[in-house]
């Protein structure tokens, strides 16, 4: 298994909500998605309702805080496969496992995945 290289996991910490949500929203809006779709999918991973996720956007937090605050679905684990290069389950840093958790839901919804199948619901 490799390794992320250094650093990788201060950066993703010092990254905020504000910044990376509307690159998580274009990308599933040019597939033809929706902000209700991703937001679904964001909850569904850190049981963030739309009002709370609104909230830690407007506030700027963190990706540290965005995911030490949160509430990991229990089934998370089931999220497999490859992103950015690396197995998503074979990633030990929390942090950077947990933000290619929501790499991987976002691509697979934009990829056109039906809801059921990105929430883990059929498995």
């Amino acid at each position: 298994m490799k390794s992320p290289p250094p650093g990788t996991a201060e950066r993703i910490a010092r990254m905020t909500m504000a910044s990376i949500y509307p690159m998580l929203l274009a990308k599933v809006e040019k597939k033809g998605r929706t902000r209700e779709e991703l937001n679904e999918v964001i909850e569904w991973l850190t049981g963030y309702d739309e009002k709370k996720l609104q909230s830690l956007i407007k506030s700027e937090a963190t990706y540290e805080t965005f995911f030490d605050q949160c509430t990991l679905n229990p089934n998370c684990e089931l999220i497999t496969g490859v992103i950015c290069g690396y197995r998503v389950e074979e990633i030990e840093d929390p942090l950077i496992r947990n933000a290619r958790y929501l790499d991987k839901l976002v691509d697979e919804l934009a990829k056109g995945k039906k809801m059921e199948t990105i929430l883990r619901s059929e498995l």
